[in-house]
């Protein structure tokens, strides 16, 4: 049976690519699947054939994702909570308006869940990242800690979970208010509403993700949801065919995260090694006020997956997306997070052996250090390898479009029983 599904984005740019890839796999087996996202998105769903629905009630651009993450409680503030009622309203609206059997959401849009929940309609919540959920023995989101590995650890990583879920609980008043106003019952935890899905999509490695103690029943891996921006330029190599030198790629966030003195930093590092390097800027970093030195290239976006392929090393600031395709393509990592998921998949290539991390304030002295290292040490090659092997064969195996029939399939089942 072919079904209609609504995917909602939120934000910009990272957030959109592993819908798209979501939605292609369900137009590749029949099914019909719009867009619901930001106004700036809407030429690149366009040009991926889909059609596009614009947010009007929630915030758009900045207003949707502040680009300052300093202030943890006044982020999910602005970005989650409080427009929460906007983003249910605009979900239901377009459920409305066009019969939909399903809404898949990122998992930030708790909003959305309210909207789909109080249509009727079922919901997965997909998480392009580490779990925002508290899941048992994984350190929380945001956290960057490692896995824990002693009793005492665990302690620990259980008490920081339970402090996640205590952060998110300063919301609740406005979750239940934002629910009573759509009849829906309030919940004694903010974090009870996922369970309110019918399924929460981890679009993560399993193989690269911590070990969970267990999984609660709506939870699934369906393994990374890569797609290529369409900001991303035509690659020409801009170093010799016969070149012998170490070939390093530096891949900018595409996020908004002030990140312009750090890829300075780094690429001025690079200049004092005997490598060849590209940096990709991404649509954030102001280029023209980057110095590079000459073994160094400046990029305004490639196809990573290509240029991944001419390279023995990848600096990046652990953006899931990125660290996945370094790791799919064999590639040892230095990673330095700024913020957000960036550290606590920085804290799994250290932990698997892939790379390794230093702060954002890092030294250009202590990133030459790090990278000569990288390049001479064979076992961080090795470890990226396997880690890439197993991400493969899970994204060859996703369950994705199986566990979203399957959703509907149930909902509708539990509907004409009742």
């Amino acid at each position: 049976m072919l079904y209609n599904f609504l995917l909602a984005s939120w934000g910009t740019s990272g957030n959109l690519g592993p819908l798209l890839t979501a939605a292609r796999q369900l137009q590749r087996v029949g099914h019909s699947a719009r867009i619901m996202a930001d106004p700036e998105m809407r030429r690149e769903v366009a040009a991926a054939g889909f059609d596009f629905v614009s947010w009007r009630r929630a915030p758009m651009g900045i207003d949707a994702d502040p680009a300052c993450f300093s202030d943890m409680q006044d982020w999910f503030q602005k970005a989650v909570f409080g427009p929460a009622p906007a983003y249910a309203a605009d979900v239901q609206d377009e459920i409305g308006r066009i019969p939909t059997d399903a809404v898949i959401a990122i998992d930030m849009l708790f909003g959305a869940v309210l909207g789909a929940e109080a249509a009727g309609v079922p919901i997965a919540m997909l998480s392009p990242h580490v779990s925002l959920r508290p899941l048992p023995g994984i350190p929380p989101a945001a956290s960057g800690l490692a896995q824990p590995q002693t009793p005492e650890e665990r302690i620990a990583i259980a008490a920081a979970n339970e402090n996640w879920a205590c952060f998110l609980d300063q919301f609740l008043s406005l979750l239940n208010e934002a629910r009573a106003g759509l009849g829906l019952s309030g919940l004694a935890r903010t974090v009870d509403l996922f369970e309110c899905a019918d399924r929460y999509l981890l679009a993560i490695s399993r193989t690269f993700d911590f070990e969970a103690d267990l999984l609660p029943d709506n939870v699934r891996y369906v393994g990374p949801l890569l797609e290529q921006p369409n900001w991303s330029r035509s690659w020409k190599a801009p170093w010799p065919v016969d070149a012998n030198r170490p070939r390093v790629l530096v891949a900018c966030s595409s996020g908004a995260q002030g990140q312009d003195d750090l890829v300075q930093r780094i690429i001025c590092a690079l200049g004092t090694l005997d490598v060849h390097a590209v940096a990709t800027i991404g649509p954030h970093v102001d280029a023209g006020k980057l110095v590079a030195p000459a073994n160094v290239h400046l990029l305004h976006g490639a196809p990573h997956d290509t240029v991944m392929k001419e390279v023995c090393l990848l600096i990046t600031q652990g953006g899931h997306g990125t660290v996945s395709r370094g790791l799919i393509n064999g590639l040892p990592q230095l990673v330095l997070p700024n913020g957000r998921d960036q550290g606590d998949n920085a804290a799994r290539v250290v932990s698997k052996g892939a790379g390794l991390r230093l702060p954002p304030s890092a030294s250009e002295a202590e990133i030459a250090h790090a990278v000569s290292g990288l390049l001479q040490e064979p076992r961080y090659r090795d470890a990226a390898r396997r880690l890439g092997d197993g991400i493969k064969a899970e994204i060859a195996a996703s369950g994705l479009i199986d566990e979203l029939e399957a959703m509907v399939a149930n909902k509708s089942i539990v509907g004409s029983a009742t």
